[in-house]
């Protein structure tokens, strides 16, 4: 079968491998149709994997595709089924998996793509437990915006934000995947959005997409005119990915008590906190990294009911590359996606 592989740093291969062995004791075997990409593409792209991994490896971290195949002990599921694959082998054995937070999970394998085998190649074998059924009137270029893109999005504003519906949120980088899908998100359920971009297109787009009010951070203060749309209070929420860039400013947007959500380091993992203003203004920080399943199943869910997520270019898997040296520029307004 077909395979993307990285055999060393920004060197990506078309090629064929061998192919996948029918599925074991409860794996389903997905034929791909969609990947979707992301940052954590092009950090492994570059090289920055943070951890051992061995090459070859095949790449891409999100993904959709149809059951093909299944495995001893699996029930469920049946052949054609469409389905996302949760982006991590997680061991669903250790406390936090068996509590449904298999992005602490104490055993980790690794991120697809990333530390093992992703999902660039024709068919994939994956543990039925992590894998979640696609609703048929989504489309398997949305469904691979499922795992890393409307999960972590869910995961950021309701597990750890606790968003509310009527409150205001301040979302940073909206021609980003999560961006834009935090964005519609929110929107959906009655915020007030404030959105950030770094060009007047990008504002433009983000109007588009329901934004009340959008800024372009190279030209304009966002904290002063987030401060201004409340009135000098601040946001209650501010969905920060970008990092050393945006993060005083970010923290400087909230109101008393406000929350700042982070998933994402991209301008620059370091960064300056200003401890008296933190525990003055008593504001709350959360790191969240990945999901749970089931906020790739909400996410789903959403997407069936038209919350869609924004698709910036569709390309073959022979064009991959170019989808991540467009992402790498940051040329880009919402999501990649890659079909096979």
């Amino acid at each position: 079968m077909r395979a993307l592989r990285l055999h060393g740093d920004r060197d990506l291969r078309l090629e064929e491998i061998p192919d996948a062995p029918p599925p074991g004791p409860g794996e389903l075997q997905l034929r791909l149709r969609a990947v979707s990409l992301n940052h954590i593409d092009v950090w492994g792209w570059r090289g920055m994997a943070f951890a051992q991994r061995q090459l070859p490896l095949v790449v891409g971290a999100e993904a959709a595709g149809e059951v093909v195949a299944i495995g001893e002990g699996v029930t469920g599921w049946k052949i054609g089924d469409k389905a996302t694959p949760y982006g991590a082998r997680t061991c669903g054995t250790c406390a936090a998996c068996r509590a449904g937070r298999d992005n602490l999970c104490e055993n980790v394998q690794g991120v697809a793509g990333f530390h093992i085998d992703g999902f660039a190649r024709e068919v994939a074998n994956w543990p039925a437990r992590t894998l979640v059924k696609v609703p048929e009137n989504v489309s398997f270029e949305d469904a691979a915006c499922s795992t890393v893109t409307f999960g972590t999005v869910e995961h950021m504003l309701f597990d750890n934000a606790k968003l509310q519906p009527g409150e205001t949120i301040l979302v940073q980088a909206a021609g980003s995947g999560i961006g834009s899908a935090a964005i519609r998100i929110a929107k959906a359920m009655g915020c007030t959005v404030i959105a950030t971009a770094g060009d007047d297109e990008k504002c433009a787009k983000a109007k588009d997409l329901g934004a009340d009010h959008v800024v372009n951070y190279s030209e304009k203060n966002f904290s002063s005119v987030a401060r201004r749309v409340t009135n000098k209070v601040g946001v209650d929420v501010v969905f920060e990915h970008v990092g050393a860039v945006t993060w005083a400013a970010s923290l400087l947007s909230l109101r008393m008590g406000g929350r700042l959500v982070t998933c994402g380091s991209t301008s620059g993992v370091t960064a300056e906190t200003n401890l008296m203003m933190l525990f003055q203004r008593q504001l709350h920080i959360f790191g969240s990294f990945g999901c749970r399943i089931e906020n790739v199943a909400n996410g789903l869910a959403k997407m069936a009911a038209g919350i869609r997520p924004v698709l910036d270019t569709v390309v073959p898997l022979e064009r991959f590359a170019e989808g991540l040296e467009r992402l790498e520029s940051r040329r880009v307004f919402g999501k990649i996606i890659v079909t096979l």
